[in-house]
């Protein structure tokens, strides 16, 4: 598994956890950055997950407008709390960095939907992604 790849399983569980919790997405955030100072080991992981969190962050209404524009029918806070962190996540990847090709965005967020998600999330995701892509 890439770095990158840890780095987006990572950045799931921060915005999977803050969601469920409700907790501000900046302090789940915060705390999490401080655990991973204890853990030299996963900092190229981490980087990158601080990275795709930090910008959610920064772009969040926007990316949750991209995704209630492109997820037909399905408002965000009826969808599985694991999609709607994979969709930020990829959206923001999509559309705000320009180091990760569209493909690999849409596709990560796919493998992490079938592997965490429900059976029908990896469609749904790809759907409304691939939607993301085009409008963009």
């Amino acid at each position: 598994m890439s770095a990158r790849t840890k780095a987006r399983k990572r950045a799931l569980d921060i915005l999977f956890s803050s969601d469920v919790r409700g907790d501000d997405l900046a302090v789940t955030l915060a705390a999490e950055a401080s655990r991973a100072a204890s853990e030299p080991a996963r900092e190229a992981s981490w980087l990158y997950a601080r990275e795709v969190v930090d910008g959610i962050i920064d772009h969040r209404d926007e990316i949750d407008e991209h995704i209630t524009t492109h997820s037909r029918d399905w408002k965000l806070e009826r969808m599985p709390a694991v999609d709607r962190a994979l969709l930020r996540i990829g959206v923001w990847e999509i559309l705000f960095n320009d180091e990760v090709p569209t493909a690999v965005a849409i596709d990560e967020a796919v493998e992490l939907a079938k592997e965490f998600s429900t059976d029908d999330s990896g469609a749904f995701v790809h759907g409304v992604l691939a939607r993301v892509a085009r409008a963009a």
